[in-house]
């Protein structure tokens, strides 16, 4: 078998070009993970790379994980997939010893306390909502590679502080870094990036190291993170970056989307490949996407992949795309709350389901009318499942539990340790810490249930290990809840997203037309999170001033969503 495989022809296309500049602008759901794999696997598996001299960068460790994943389900081992900051920080810790004789500084493991120290220091007393907004500010002038003089000069305050007090903080949080000999995290790329280019020897080891890169999520890019590629690169071409401008939803943290935008201009010898047939979406989804993102700068026109003409059993229908208002916040909840509790009655699983927004404020009053109905939930970007307490313990207890003779088969083993530490065969009510913490403990069952015949108790809990290390984490049976920047890269099937009205989405403070777009680009990737069922809602919040629909549910027209009654909410569900 070839790696070209069981690629389409866009696909097949982006995944053969080997050399030189190559930009793939791959829409939500057309597969750029497969894309880049792939691409790798086959330039290993031609003898065009050799993989050692590999270089997949992505943003998240998690996603680091998942493309090591997929590249041992390919038989390739050696690539380095990494984030920015831990090839950065690896070739510090390497190269730093030898030209300062001594180990690379510690790394601050906490940011916002150092600041309050600095702030004491100048007898100023920031609470801590504004020192995180001022470690924001530190992280946003050095990814953007602004001295503290000219980030002075654009005349951002925080908070209280005005851009003269900001910068005599910022001056004193860097004497008191320096004074401890540690580097914070925007400081390793700094710190990486001026080794490169004030060591030549240094630039030519990394250089002979390696040679081909990839850069998944270019869109994302900060100047900082820009220049450093810039700089591992060199003077040779082989460079593929994969992204979409239409969803840049981290300018506030330096994403510049430029880069991917004028990556043809900047390498006039560039290969383009567009990758626009969704695998995920329905057609009436992707009729919404398109139509949020029509005339936008580097927007994608999304189409759905065909289903075999011969399909067994035949596709199943799916609902249109639906908007619901509601007269206030409190019955647009209990109206998703409703819907949800009805599809998961007419057998749909909860972990099929999310409900996506744009602020954490939102997610009260949505968890309070779940738990009234019944219904599990889960807020994305809290702790990872492996650092939960009753993960961690039952991980633990496996482990010893493996050196034990065993009384029972793997599976009940596996569950008689569970039940030690608490687990019970039916659920707390929906809505408690009790609940969360079984979620949790039956998330390791299931992992149990599936793992293949002949797993050992000890290689269950080694594989539990690894998976931690991965960050490759089971799936709750919960209903997800998650901003939309936290649900960037995910998809369920049943996607609410709610708050759809002005001062929600877009967000009140966001003004101006770039952050207008930002707001925009984040509604993209909430309605592309969803494979078969769309519904908006939006809360006329009537006991206050009101509130009217966002300007979104207008781009998008009644062309591509259509607006039901909330009575109707429940027999919208159906399809």
């Amino acid at each position: 078998m070839s790696a070209l495989d069981g690629l389409d022809e866009r696909q097949r296309e982006a995944a053969s070009v080997l050399r030189g500049p190559v930009a793939v602008l791959a829409g939500a759901g057309t597969g750029k993970t497969r894309v880049i794999t792939h691409r790798i696997a086959h330039g290993v598996e031609t003898g065009a790379y050799t993989p050692s001299r590999v270089m997949a960068v992505t943003f998240t460790a998690k996603a680091a994980g998942e493309l090591r994943g997929r590249l041992r389900a390919l038989s390739v081992q050696g690539v380095a997939a990494r984030t920015f900051h831990a090839a950065a920080l690896s070739q510090l810790g390497f190269f730093w010893p030898q030209l300062a004789g001594v180990p690379a500084p510690a790394i601050v493991d906490n940011k916002v306390r150092l600041l309050a120290q600095a702030a004491d220091m100048l007898r100023l007393r920031p609470d801590t909502a504004t020192l995180r907004d001022l470690a924001s500010a530190i992280e946003w002038r050095k990814v953007s590679m602004l001295s503290i003089e000219e980030a002075a000069q654009r005349g951002r305050s925080v908070g209280r502080f005005d851009e003269n007090q900001v910068a005599e903080l910022s001056r004193a949080y860097e004497t008191l870094k320096d004074d401890r000999h540690q580097l914070d995290f925007e400081d390793v790329l700094l710190a990486c990036a001026g080794m490169l280019e004030a060591e030549p020897r240094v630039a030519a080891a990394v250089h002979e190291q390696y040679r081909h890169f990839t850069v998944d999520e270019f869109q994302d890019v900060s100047p900082l993170q820009h220049r450093l590629l810039e700089l591992w690169v060199g003077d040779r071409g082989d460079l593929c970056v994969v992204g979409d401008a239409s969803q840049t939803i981290y300018s506030f943290a330096g994403a510049d989307q430029h880069y991917l935008l004028d990556f043809e201009r900047r390498h006039v010898d560039a290969t383009v490949v567009r990758l626009e047939t969704n695998y995920r979406s329905a057609a009436g989804v992707l009729g919404v996407a398109n139509a949020l993102m029509k005339g936008r700068p580097g927007a994608l026109e999304l189409v759905p992949a065909a289903a075999p003409a011969s399909a067994d059993p035949p596709a199943i229908s799916v609902p249109d795309p639906v908007v619901v208002a509601f007269d206030d916040d409190a019955e647009e909840a209990r109206g998703v709350a409703s819907a949800i509790a009805a599809r998961i009655a007419d057998g749909v699983p909860p972990e099929e389901i999310a409900v996506l927004y744009r602020a954490h404020s939102q997610s009260g009053a949505l968890l309070q009318a779940l738990a009234a109905a019944g219904v599990a939930a889960t807020v994305l970007g809290g702790k990872r499942f492996f650092d939960l307490p009753e993960v961690r313990q039952a991980v633990q207890a496996l482990r010893a539990a493996a050196v034990a003779p065993q009384q029972h088969s793997f599976l009940g083993a596996v569950r008689d340790v569970l039940r030690g530490l608490g687990y019970t065969d039916d659920p707390p009510e929906a809505g408690g810490a009790l609940r969360d913490a079984w979620e949790a403990r039956r998330a390791v069952l299931r992992l149990a249930e599936d793992a293949p015949t002949g797993t050992t108790m000890r290689g269950f809990a080694d594989d539990l290990f690894a998976r931690a290390k991965d960050q490759h984490e089971p799936v709750l049976r919960t209903v997800t809840l998650s901003t939309l920047h936290a649900a960037k890269g995910l998809e369920w099937p049943h996607v609410y997203l709610v708050g759809c009205s002005e001062g929600l989405l877009p967000i009140s403070y966001a003004t101006g037309f770039d952050a207008i777009d930002e707001e925009r680009r984040l509604a993209y990737v909430g309605v592309t999170r969803a494979a078969r069922a769309l519904t908006m809602t939006w809360s006329r919040d009537a006991d206050r001033a009101g509130r009217r629909p966002s300007r979104f549910l207008a781009e998008i027209g009644r062309g591509s969503l259509r607006e039901i009654p909330p009575s109707a909410m429940i027999g919208a569900r159906r399809g």
